[in-house]
Protein backbone atom coordinates (compact mmCIF):
# COMPACT_ATOMS: atom_id res chain seq x y z
CA UNK A 1 0.00 0.00 0.00
CA UNK A 2 0.98 3.77 -1.08
CA UNK A 3 1.40 5.59 2.20
CA UNK A 4 3.66 8.49 1.30
CA UNK A 5 3.30 10.76 -2.02
CA UNK A 6 6.83 12.42 -2.73
CA UNK A 7 7.13 14.75 -5.20
CA UNK A 8 9.98 17.25 -7.10
CA UNK A 9 9.41 20.53 -7.22
CA UNK A 10 11.40 22.25 -10.01
CA UNK A 11 9.94 20.86 -13.59
CA UNK A 12 7.46 19.11 -11.80
CA UNK A 13 5.66 21.18 -8.79
CA UNK A 14 6.80 24.26 -10.23
CA UNK A 15 6.90 25.12 -14.27
CA UNK A 16 10.27 26.67 -14.92
CA UNK A 17 10.55 28.44 -17.82
CA UNK A 18 14.13 28.90 -19.03
CA UNK A 19 13.20 31.43 -21.79
CA UNK A 20 13.13 33.99 -17.87
CA UNK A 21 16.79 33.19 -17.19
CA UNK A 22 20.06 33.41 -17.57
CA UNK A 23 19.91 34.24 -21.26
CA UNK A 24 17.30 37.70 -20.76
CA UNK A 25 19.79 38.62 -17.58
CA UNK A 26 23.21 37.82 -19.77
CA UNK A 27 21.51 39.84 -22.60
CA UNK A 28 20.28 42.89 -20.13
CA UNK A 29 23.74 43.02 -18.75
CA UNK A 30 25.42 42.83 -21.81
CA UNK A 31 27.48 39.36 -20.72
CA UNK A 32 28.47 36.76 -23.37
CA UNK A 33 26.13 33.66 -23.29
CA UNK A 34 27.23 31.15 -20.56
CA UNK A 35 28.75 33.47 -18.73
CA UNK A 36 26.23 33.35 -15.40
CA UNK A 37 26.49 29.67 -15.49
CA UNK A 38 30.38 30.30 -15.41
CA UNK A 39 30.32 33.05 -12.90
CA UNK A 40 29.90 30.07 -10.06
CA UNK A 41 32.77 28.40 -11.12
CA UNK A 42 35.28 29.59 -8.68
CA UNK A 43 32.73 29.05 -5.39
CA UNK A 44 34.41 26.93 -2.78
CA UNK A 45 31.97 24.04 -2.54
CA UNK A 46 28.37 22.68 -3.85
CA UNK A 47 26.02 25.06 -3.22
CA UNK A 48 23.33 22.35 -3.74
CA UNK A 49 24.69 20.79 -0.70
CA UNK A 50 24.66 23.40 1.83
CA UNK A 51 28.89 24.25 1.24
CA UNK A 52 28.12 27.46 0.25
CA UNK A 53 25.89 30.56 1.34
CA UNK A 54 22.84 32.60 -1.04
CA UNK A 55 25.48 35.52 -0.01
CA UNK A 56 28.22 33.90 -0.84
CA UNK A 57 26.74 32.91 -4.30
CA UNK A 58 25.51 36.62 -4.62
CA UNK A 59 29.16 37.76 -3.81
CA UNK A 60 31.13 35.41 -6.76
CA UNK A 61 28.52 36.44 -9.40
CA UNK A 62 29.41 40.01 -8.26
CA UNK A 63 32.61 39.22 -8.32
CA UNK A 64 32.99 37.07 -11.59
CA UNK A 65 30.73 38.96 -13.58
CA UNK A 66 31.94 42.50 -12.43
CA UNK A 67 29.10 43.82 -10.96
CA UNK A 68 27.90 46.93 -8.99
CA UNK A 69 25.54 46.15 -5.98
CA UNK A 70 22.35 47.14 -8.11
CA UNK A 71 23.32 44.97 -11.01
CA UNK A 72 24.00 42.07 -8.50
CA UNK A 73 20.61 42.97 -6.43
CA UNK A 74 18.57 42.77 -10.29
CA UNK A 75 20.74 39.33 -11.12
CA UNK A 76 19.81 37.90 -7.87
CA UNK A 77 16.08 38.91 -8.24
CA UNK A 78 15.79 37.24 -11.64
CA UNK A 79 17.42 34.12 -10.51
CA UNK A 80 14.64 33.75 -7.78
CA UNK A 81 11.86 34.92 -10.39
CA UNK A 82 13.21 31.89 -12.40
CA UNK A 83 13.59 29.39 -9.68
CA UNK A 84 10.47 29.60 -8.31
CA UNK A 85 8.53 29.32 -11.41
CA UNK A 86 4.96 29.06 -11.77
CA UNK A 87 2.64 26.65 -9.84
CA UNK A 88 1.32 23.43 -11.40
CA UNK A 89 -1.82 23.87 -9.50
CA UNK A 90 -3.38 21.16 -10.81
CA UNK A 91 -0.40 18.86 -9.73
CA UNK A 92 -0.25 20.64 -6.31
CA UNK A 93 -4.00 20.32 -5.77
CA UNK A 94 -3.89 16.60 -6.54
CA UNK A 95 -1.07 16.15 -4.37
CA UNK A 96 -2.78 18.36 -1.15
CA UNK A 97 -5.43 15.44 -1.67
CA UNK A 98 -3.50 13.28 -1.17
CA UNK A 99 -3.81 13.92 2.67
CA UNK A 100 -5.12 12.45 5.44
CA UNK A 101 -5.14 9.50 3.43
CA UNK A 102 -0.90 9.31 2.92
CA UNK A 103 1.62 11.68 4.18
CA UNK A 104 3.20 14.20 1.40
CA UNK A 105 6.51 15.52 1.01
CA UNK A 106 9.16 16.64 -1.06
CA UNK A 107 12.59 15.63 -2.37
CA UNK A 108 14.09 18.65 -3.89
CA UNK A 109 17.76 19.36 -5.15
CA UNK A 110 17.87 22.82 -4.35
CA UNK A 111 20.26 25.61 -3.23
CA UNK A 112 20.79 27.90 -0.33
CA UNK A 113 17.44 30.39 0.27
CA UNK A 114 15.38 27.89 -1.58
CA UNK A 115 12.81 27.13 1.37
CA UNK A 116 12.02 30.97 1.63
CA UNK A 117 11.68 31.85 -2.05
CA UNK A 118 9.34 29.02 -2.42
CA UNK A 119 7.19 29.76 0.21
CA UNK A 120 4.84 31.96 -1.85
CA UNK A 121 3.93 28.78 -3.39
CA UNK A 122 2.60 27.18 0.04
CA UNK A 123 4.46 23.97 -0.17
CA UNK A 124 4.97 24.13 3.64
CA UNK A 125 1.02 23.81 4.32
CA UNK A 126 0.70 20.43 2.03
CA UNK A 127 3.15 18.51 3.35
CA UNK A 128 4.39 16.57 5.93
CA UNK A 129 7.84 17.15 5.61
CA UNK A 130 10.17 18.93 3.10
CA UNK A 131 13.95 17.73 1.99
CA UNK A 132 15.80 20.07 0.55
CA UNK A 133 19.59 19.28 -0.69
CA UNK A 134 21.03 22.22 0.72
CA UNK A 135 19.65 21.77 4.40
CA UNK A 136 20.37 17.74 4.19
CA UNK A 137 23.39 17.77 2.38
CA UNK A 138 22.51 14.85 0.46
CA UNK A 139 21.04 15.14 -3.32
CA UNK A 140 19.12 12.82 -5.64
CA UNK A 141 20.59 10.51 -7.21
CA UNK A 142 22.41 10.20 -4.04
CA UNK A 143 20.84 6.61 -2.74
CA UNK A 144 21.29 8.40 0.59
CA UNK A 145 18.77 11.40 -0.09
CA UNK A 146 15.92 8.54 -0.49
CA UNK A 147 16.65 6.79 2.34
CA UNK A 148 16.66 9.73 4.54
CA UNK A 149 13.15 10.92 3.61
CA UNK A 150 11.62 7.44 3.92
CA UNK A 151 13.03 7.34 7.18
CA UNK A 152 11.87 11.17 8.12
CA UNK A 153 8.45 9.86 6.80
CA UNK A 154 8.61 6.85 9.16
CA UNK A 155 7.46 4.39 6.22
CA UNK A 156 9.17 1.31 4.35
CA UNK A 157 10.60 2.33 0.89
CA UNK A 158 7.98 0.29 -0.73
CA UNK A 159 5.40 2.58 0.29
CA UNK A 160 6.67 5.53 -1.14
CA UNK A 161 5.27 6.92 -4.28
CA UNK A 162 8.12 9.27 -6.40
CA UNK A 163 7.41 12.18 -9.25
CA UNK A 164 10.67 13.58 -10.97
CA UNK A 165 11.19 15.21 -13.80
CA UNK A 166 14.65 13.58 -14.20
CA UNK A 167 15.18 9.90 -15.02
CA UNK A 168 18.55 9.28 -12.98
CA UNK A 169 16.21 10.83 -10.00
CA UNK A 170 13.72 7.90 -10.95
CA UNK A 171 15.77 5.13 -11.46
CA UNK A 172 17.21 6.10 -7.97
CA UNK A 173 14.45 5.80 -6.49
CA UNK A 174 13.38 3.06 -7.63
CA UNK A 175 16.45 1.10 -7.31
CA UNK A 176 15.60 2.12 -3.44
CA UNK A 177 12.68 0.41 -3.43
CA UNK A 178 10.26 2.75 -4.12
CA UNK A 179 7.67 3.65 -6.89
CA UNK A 180 8.15 6.17 -9.26
CA UNK A 181 7.20 7.91 -11.97
CA UNK A 182 8.80 10.42 -14.55
CA UNK A 183 7.17 12.95 -14.85
CA UNK A 184 6.28 13.70 -18.62
CA UNK A 185 3.03 16.30 -18.04
CA UNK A 186 0.30 17.19 -15.25
CA UNK A 187 -2.36 14.88 -16.37
CA UNK A 188 0.16 11.32 -17.59
CA UNK A 189 1.94 12.29 -14.27
CA UNK A 190 -1.24 12.18 -12.32
CA UNK A 191 -3.23 9.13 -13.91
CA UNK A 192 -0.27 7.13 -13.71
CA UNK A 193 0.45 7.64 -10.07
CA UNK A 194 -3.38 7.20 -9.60
CA UNK A 195 -2.84 3.65 -11.16
CA UNK A 196 0.07 2.51 -8.73
CA UNK A 197 -2.02 3.66 -5.96
CA UNK A 198 -4.51 1.85 -6.67
CA UNK A 199 -2.98 -1.39 -8.04
CA UNK A 200 -1.03 -1.16 -4.63
CA UNK A 201 -4.47 -0.90 -2.60
CA UNK A 202 -5.18 -4.39 -4.18
CA UNK A 203 -2.11 -5.59 -3.10
CA UNK A 204 -0.14 -6.27 -7.01
CA UNK A 205 3.60 -5.23 -7.04
CA UNK A 206 4.51 -2.42 -9.28
CA UNK A 207 7.31 -0.15 -8.93
CA UNK A 208 6.15 2.21 -12.02
CA UNK A 209 7.08 1.32 -15.58
CA UNK A 210 9.50 3.46 -17.27
CA UNK A 211 7.44 5.95 -19.70
CA UNK A 212 7.90 5.60 -23.60
CA UNK A 213 8.94 9.77 -23.64
CA UNK A 214 9.96 12.57 -21.37
CA UNK A 215 12.67 14.73 -20.50
CA UNK A 216 13.55 16.41 -17.32
CA UNK A 217 16.02 19.22 -16.03
CA UNK A 218 18.78 18.69 -13.75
Amino acid sequence: MIRAVVLDIGGVLEVVDDDVFPAPAEQRLGLPPGSIAAGLAALPGDAALGQVTEAEVRAEWQRALGLDDVQADELMADFWRWYVGTLDRRLAGWFAAQRPARLTAILSNSGPGAREAERLHGFEDITDDIVYSHEVGLAKPDPAAYELTARRLGVAPGEVLFLDDVEANVEAARAAGWHAVLHTGTEESIAEMERIIARQADGEGDRGQPPSTGSGQT
